[in-house]
């Protein structure tokens, strides 16, 4: 005989030559000839030492273990007084009575959709977070939530969060701020054979996700080969002139052409200009030359307006002073006047005229 004492919080489980053959607990205990012992803490999880099947068979062992059967696509989640411990997966599992208050919540993860009343603050933790596929969409954002290749719903704005399984599930965003796509440096021939480069920008809303998405692949990439088409045709029917002086109007015509393409692609353009006209080298001198020449026509014909305008001025105050004597002498004091400020005395004698002596006087200078 041998003695075996069991303290509190533990059990111990008597074995013979290898059989089960019974469960004792707390208190001294005495074990016949070949016997043993195993001693199990009640504070952690059994673990049986052999098939636990075999060990239930004892009503009393039974008694004191929660036994938990887990099957294919089911999960279990521990919790250990209130709070959560650990996530149990497909098999056989046993916890101690007693001691700790065990919670044992079932889910389903043959399913996508998390059904199951659990506190979010659990999504972050890393036995649980490895079961779960999360997708966020942003504040700006909107996506369709595609389930084994098919076309489930549209999501709206936050956080998105599905068993992983073999389920296939895509959740493909869209951005639905006003966006910008540019045509950049394209080569185009104007309608009289200049080439030019033009950089186009375009202005856009996605306003039907799942015409964007679904009806169409790379819906951006479409909207860029239509509007380089709709440019690509414009330009052709306009001379290098005509092009330099309506390009507002292309742009509008352009965006006009384009409204039919967006609507079937699931969007709206709000907005369409030419940002750049860039010409070849030689083209460019040739256009400065133009414009140089331009120039100075236009300064010459102001130039003999001007001197137009002058000598009709100088016949029609010599008109005047013709048929006016005070205006003539009033004439007079101008020019003795304008002749004092640079010269600094001059006499003047006899009956002339003023003007007729001075006349005489500036001639025999010379």
């Amino acid at each position: 005989m041998k003695r075996v004492r069991i303290n509190a919080g533990k059990v111990g489980l008597v074995f013979k030559k290898g059989d089960y053959r019974r469960v004792i607990t707390k208190g001294i205990h005495w074990l016949g000839f070949n016997e043993r012992v195993l001693q199990y803490d009640m504070t952690k999880p059994f673990s049986a030492p052999i098939a636990i099947a075999l060990l239930l068979q004892d009503k009393k062992l039974e008694a004191l273990l929660h036994t938990i059967e887990v099957m294919d696509n089911e999960m279990v989640l521990v919790y250990e007084n209130g709070n959560f411990k650990t996530v149990l997966v497909a098999g056989q599992y046993a916890y101690w009575k007693g001691l700790i208050n065990y919670n044992f919540v079932s889910v389903d993860v043959g399913k996508i959709y998390i059904t199951e009343q659990l506190d979010k603050a659990l999504f972050n933790q890393m036995a649980l977070a490895k079961y779960i596929r999360t997708f966020e969409v942003g504040a700006t954002e909107k996506a369709v939530l595609i389930v084994d290749d098919v076309y489930t719903k549209t999501l709206a704005s936050g956080v998105y969060r599905f068993w992983r399984n073999d389920t296939a599930i895509q959740v493909i965003k869209v951005d639905l701020r006003q966006q910008q796509l540019e045509v950049a440096g394209q080569e185009l021939l104007t309608k009289d054979k200049a080439a030019v480069r033009i950089t186009f920008y375009t202005q856009y809303k996605v306003v039907a996700i799942e015409k964007a998405l679904l009806d169409n692949k790379g819906y951006e990439q479409q909207l860029y080969t239509g509007m380089q088409l709709a440019l690509r045709a414009f330009v052709g029917n306009y001379t290098l002139d005509e092009l330099l002086e309506r390009k507002d109007n292309i742009a509008a015509a352009v965006m006009e052409k384009a409204k039919g393409l967006a609507t079937t692609l699931g969007v709206r353009v709000l907005d369409c200009g030419i940002r750049d006209i860039i010409l070849p080298g030689d083209m460019k001198e040739i256009m400065n030359q133009v414009l140089v020449a331009q120039k100075k026509a236009q300064a010459n014909v102001i130039t003999r307006r001007e001197e137009t305008a002058s000598t009709r001025s100088l016949l029609n105050t010599a008109k005047l002073m013709e048929e006016n004597e005070m205006l003539y002498k009033l004439k007079e004091m101008e020019y003795v006047e304008k002749i004092a400020d640079k010269i600094g005395e001059i006499s003047v004698s006899g009956n002339g005229g003023m003007v007729t002596q001075l006349k005489e006087i500036f001639a025999v200078s010379k």
